[in-house]
């Protein structure tokens, strides 16, 4: 009898597979980064394409076979549809799935980078944060979250306010990171702050910056 696992997570990136398929990678609350076959999704009509799309948020019913695990049945809860209509805010939702899969491993714990991405994502789809900010908090608390953030070195001549919103998204919840604002020369220098700290820490070129940074 097929054995069937139930996860939630967010779909970081998709790939079309042969004549039909696509895989996905999950970033899971169960078993950390993970890649499924959805079968016969390309198909015209086919009740898991619209499943397959990255951003999407839910539960998946998945059994494994021979090399890897294949999606029997999908339960989307949030699509966040606005960045699907949103060509910058698509890039940045799609540039912080980036990072989340470069720094997520299969059966690790990956609970606080999926709630900080998810929380991220909820960010880019309301009006009332720019999304520069989130950029930079996204980027900041990501590495606190893999505990390679080094501390606010003193050498550096800040603003008060900036040291005071680097501490707090050190030091906050994923849940709260978004609750507040900043001026413009705060949000510069976070901006600043942000590119230092994933310069030195992240060992890769992530295309959807890249194409951020043209857009700006």
């Amino acid at each position: 009898m097929q054995e069937f696992v139930i996860v939630t997570g967010i779909i970081l990136k998709q790939t079309p597979v042969g004549e039909y398929d696509r895989r996905i990678c999950l970033l899971t609350k169960e078993r950390g980064k993970i890649s499924a076959f959805v079968r016969g999704s390309r198909k015209p009509g086919s009740r898991l394409s619209s499943a397959t799309n990255p951003f999407s948020f839910g539960s998946f019913k998945l059994y494994e076979g021979k090399n890897s695990y294949n999606v029997a049945e999908v339960d989307i809860q949030n699509y966040f549809e606005p960045l699907r209509l949103d060509y910058e805010g698509a890039y940045y939702g799609m540039y912080f799935c980036e990072i989340a899969d470069y720094y997520t491993r299969e059966n690790n714990d990956e609970r606080e980078m999926l709630k900080l991405l998810y929380q991220s994502l909820r960010a880019l789809c309301a009006e009332n944060i720019p999304n520069p900010l989130i950029q930079s908090v996204f980027e900041i608390k990501s590495i606190v979250v893999n505990g390679e953030f080094p501390g606010i070195p003193t050498s550096w001549t800040l603003e008060e306010s900036t040291t005071y919103a680097l501490s707090y998204i050190v030091e906050s919840s994923v849940e709260k990171l978004y609750t507040f604002k900043v001026s413009d020369r705060v949000l510069e220098e976070l901006g600043r702050a942000a590119a230092y700290y994933r310069d030195k820490y992240m060992d890769k070129e992530f295309k959807s910056l890249e194409i951020l940074q043209t857009l700006g």
